[in-house]
């Protein structure tokens, strides 16, 4: 089941976190997601904004996502080309704590059922991500840089 996350969420969501931050450290991610981020402040904006969604199985969060609608700021410029330029909903922060399969398959179908047109981007070092992405029908469109200048891969997807 997936459902909008709320503050007495955020505990679990960072230990979530944590563990994602391990998993990328150990397959070869080591400098995406470093430091707090995301951090107990971002999440809590992400739910006073209604864009943290958690997955949860038997009272159990398994894992979370941020779905934002509108323009991302970081999207404006690509090196490369976005497929389209009609509204869209992307996908940031996913996470797992690694007890499920299939997190970001059903994170794609809970988006596609609100939006016709998904954009997503990851760290070049981060090859699972990458992976899931283009098997769940993700274009590579490019690169885009986040607000301090990292580079990131960007993806797209329009119905």
């Amino acid at each position: 089941m997936i459902r909008a996350a709320e503050v007495r969420d955020i505990p679990r969501l960072l230990a979530i976190y944590a563990s994602a931050k391990q998993f990328m450290h150990e397959h070869g991610n080591p400098h995406q997601w470093n430091g707090a981020y995301p951090d107990w402040e971002t999440l809590q904006a992400d739910i006073e904004h209604r864009q943290l969604f958690v997955m949860e199985e038997d009272q159990h969060i398994y894992g979370c996502f941020a779905l934002i609608g509108g323009e991302e700021p970081t999207y404006a410029s690509i090196d490369g080309a976005w497929l389209s330029d009609t509204p869209y909903g992307t996908i940031h922060r996913i996470a797992s704590d690694g007890t499920r399969s299939g997190v970001f398959r059903h994170c794609v179908n809970y988006a596609r059922e609100r939006y016709g047109h998904l954009r997503v981007d990851t760290h070049a070092d981060n090859l699972p991500m990458q992976r899931v992405v283009t098997e769940n029908g993700f274009i590579y469109t490019g690169i885009i840089y986040l607000k301090d200048g990292s580079p990131r891969k960007a993806y797209e997807w329009i119905r």
